[in-house]
């Protein structure tokens, strides 16, 4: 929900310039603060979490045009630095299948990381005023704030841009009357390419329009994505709390026996 499906030449060039210098820099710092050993140890599940990114960020929840980003597992899991270089890998692939221009990767990487690094952070300070035994409340709180966030940072973009928006990828949700409708009224397999019909025109909106419809999808699909990273990381907590608690800012606790992956 909160990458941004732009195409080239739509954003001034300042705001995309912008976009780009400060991914630069954010990378430069990340790959200046991991350190060497951290990047050897964690390099395949830095592989493993962009491809997993990729799939959610590739398959929608058709009815209210949502796709899970699994940013804040990845944040989790990986720390703020690999976050941060991981989020460019994810949007340079994600561009190459068309999902938003290449001119918008460095905005988009951005705002992906923040999901990721705020992600882990609130992550952190969760566990620390709930305890590790409801580390899958914690992530499941911190999804749902970091992913606010970085839609709030979609819709300044989109209004910095001065671009009309338009509700093309808007679901079962009519961005002209703000409600919702049945998405399989014209039948379950009735598509435009099946029924040879014209598509609609897509709507233009205000900012201000296209914020309540980003808000109004955005929070459905933020607790459907809370609900599963919720049970993820619960489930990794259990089994490999090196995984979940190593990198998380919080305070330290006597690792649990036989778990070598958490250091005292």
């Amino acid at each position: 929900m909160s990458h941004i499906h732009i195409p080239d030449g739509i954003l001034p060039l300042w705001l995309v310039a912008l976009g780009w210098v400060i991914i630069v820099g954010w990378i430069a710092l990340a790959t200046k603060m991991a350190s060497a050993e951290e990047l050897r140890r964690r390099v395949p599940l830095v592989g493993a979490m962009a491809a997993l990114m990729l799939v959610g960020m590739t398959t929608e929840i058709i009815p209210i045009a949502y796709h899970v980003n699994l940013t804040v597992l990845a944040g989790i899991l990986l720390g703020p630095w690999l976050s941060v270089i991981t989020a460019l890998v994810v949007n340079v692939m994600l561009a190459l299948v068309g999902h938003g221009g290449t001119t918008v990767i460095g905005l988009n990487s951005v705002v992906i990381a923040l999901e990721m690094v705020v992600g882990w952070a609130l992550f952190g300070q969760l566990v620390r005023l709930l305890g590790r035994r409801r580390a899958g409340m914690s992530a499941a709180i911190a999804t749902v704030l970091a992913l606010a966030l970085s839609t709030t940072l979609l819709v300044a973009i989109v209004a910095a841009g001065g671009a009309p928006a338009t509700g093309r990828e808007s679901g079962a949700f009519d961005p002209t009357t703000l409600s919702f409708h049945n998405p399989f009224g014209g039948g379950v397999v009735a598509n435009v390419i099946a029924t040879k019909e014209q598509p609609a025109a897509v709507p233009v909106l205000s900012v201000t329009r296209f914020a309540t419809m980003v808000y109004a999808l955005g929070s459905i699909g933020w607790l459907l994505e809370a609900l599963i990273i919720a049970q993820i990381v619960g489930f990794i907590a259990r089994v490999r709390p090196g995984l979940v608690f190593e990198g998380a800012p919080a305070q330290p606790v006597r690792a649990p026996l036989g778990d070598e992956g958490v250091h005292h």
